[in-house]
């Protein structure tokens, strides 16, 4: 099922952009979590529109209501259903351009799959599909967290402005959750001159795992990293994935690429961390390092040329509220799509010990 995603931690998403309300289904967590709606609604805090001028002026509260497998403030093994009402939803701005594939979009291929789609907003394609993703990963989280494993996203590069620097203190305390301060002042200039001319820049984030023990991950098809790589394609915004050294592997040596190993204080440790925390498949216990190319959101007010449903050609400019750049909001979508497939393989690998 395409809104289904996890093998023992599953998650089903539901909802369109401009409908009633969004929201997931968690089934496979454990009974017996401390769980409340604070939990959750953090998260999607992080994620939430109109909470800065680098983010769609959106008006979205994004209130969560547990519906169901939490009982006296614990899970109870049960699926957990949660619900985000829409709040502020205005299409108005679609209907002029409701036959009209827009440049980017998802509109086409689902037209060519379906015969029909929903114009209001994307649909189901919209990023606000992800709200489901994070409250769910918020769950995944919490888990995580209480097995010491902890994910850390930030950006560290917006259009051409790379972060030269890591500051983890300052990437909550700028509006592009870049870990460089300098950096991100000269971002936010650039995506309001953007913003001024109607138009969307791309960006560069990066997520890193820290205290995930070795041994998680399966040897062939179910690998960790290629968990990973599909959890974060599947975000609708996403075109490039790097894991480790990722494609600077290519012009390299293998004696330059190879993770030596030594021991330390009776453990067997690793001298670099090429590969990303993750050999064959399976985790190493060293950090594991994610880096994720995120496209320009592709709704803007430049005149395009596309065509209709007729198969006339027009041109489009789209107005409505957008973000102007992906990066800050896609950060803790990222951030939940890794936890969510943690927390997976941490529970196949713990069915699979102390049978005999």
């Amino acid at each position: 099922m395409s809104s289904t995603f996890g093998t023992i931690f599953r998650i089903t998403t539901w909802g369109e952009s401009h409908g009633r309300a969004l929201g997931v289904v968690v089934d496979g967590c454990p009974a017996g979590v401390p769980l409340s709606e604070e939990d959750i609604q953090k998260e999607l805090d992080r994620r939430r529109p109109g909470t800065s001028r680098v983010v769609s002026p959106r008006r979205e509260k994004d209130k969560v209501e547990i519906l169901s497998g939490v009982f006296n403030g614990v899970t109870t093994g049960t699926p957990i259903s949660m619900i985000i009402w829409n709040v502020d939803v205005d299409s108005s701005k679609y209907v002029p351009i409701k036959d009209i594939f827009r440049p980017g979009q998802a509109d086409f291929t689902y037209w060519a799959k379906y015969g029909i789609r929903d114009w209001r907003g994307g649909g189901r394609a919209s990023a606000r599909e992800t709200v489901g993703r994070v409250a769910g990963g918020a769950i995944a989280k919490k888990l995580l967290n209480h097995k010491g494993i902890f994910t850390k996203g930030y950006t560290i590069k917006v259009g051409p402005v790379k972060a030269e620097k890591f500051a983890e203190e300052e990437i909550e305390k700028n509006p592009l959750r870049m870990c460089d301060p300098e950096a991100a002042e000269k971002a936010m200039e650039y995506v309001d001159q953007l913003r001024r001319e109607g138009d969307s820049t791309g960006c560069e984030i990066e997520i890193k795992v820290r205290g995930l023990p070795p041994g998680l991950g399966e040897p062939v098809f179910d690998k960790l990293d290629a968990d990973l790589a599909k959890a974060l394609m599947s975000i609708g915004a996403v075109k490039g994935i790097e894991i480790g050294r990722g494609f600077g592997v290519t012009d390299i040596k293998g004696s330059e690429n190879n993770d030596q190993m030594s021991m330390k204080d009776g453990k067997m440790v690793f001298l670099s961390n090429n590969a990303g925390g993750i050999l064959g498949g399976i985790s190493t216990g060293e950090e594991i390092v994610i880096r994720v190319a995120v496209k320009p959101t592709p709704s803007i007010r430049k005149k395009q040329k596309s065509v209709n449903e007729r198969g006339e050609e027009v041109e489009i400019s789209i107005e409505g509220r957008h973000d102007p750049v992906i990066c800050p909001r896609i950060v803790p979508v990222a951030e939940a799509m890794v936890n969510l497939v943690l927390i997976d393989h941490y529970l196949m690998q713990r069915a699979k010990e102390n049978f005999w």
